[in-house]
């Protein structure tokens, strides 16, 4: 599906629009993202900083450190606290939207799982799901998705 794509959080005070293509979109199984998300994995949409335009609203930021003193940032509604990006530090052109704020998720299709070795024992993969154990290159990440929308 071509840009532009359309989100916002779950109480409509914040509305954004994403006017590029996607950089990557993959499912993370870490013991974060299943934390943050209250659920088994987090579907990460990588985009251009510059792709993405608030309409309506403002996300506040929120920082904090995990463990291992890694920073991150992130966005989210002051109403109803739904995480609607990331920014992050060591990447600051570009950020992680949360898929599911997205307003038409059927085109959705991650090019791969990472930290599978965190991943629920009950989950079940594709047959031919592209796996990581662990966190892979981020530009492998990108790399999969042109590959990808080369052949679709």
């Amino acid at each position: 599906m071509p840009a532009p794509y359309t989100g916002g959080c779950q109480c409509g005070a914040v509305r954004y629009v994403l006017t590029g293509e996607p950089l990557t979109l993959y499912a993370c199984h870490c013991t974060d993202c299943q934390t943050r998300t209250g659920t088994a994995f987090g579907l990460s949409l990588f985009m251009r900083r510059d792709a993405l335009t608030v309409e309506k609203g403002e996300a506040v930021l929120f920082e904090m450190a995990l463990s291992g003193g890694r920073r991150v940032r992130r966005r989210s509604c002051a109403a109803c606290g739904i995480r609607l990006w990331g920014e992050p530090v060591k990447l600051p052109d570009t950020v992680v939207v949360q898929a599911g704020t997205l307003d038409d998720t059927s085109w959705l299709r991650p090019v791969a799982h990472i930290w599978t070795r965190s991943a629920q024992p009950w989950m079940q993969f594709p047959a031919d799901a592209v796996k990581f154990d662990m966190q892979p290159p981020h530009m492998e990440l990108r790399k999969l998705w042109q590959e990808r929308t080369r052949t679709s």
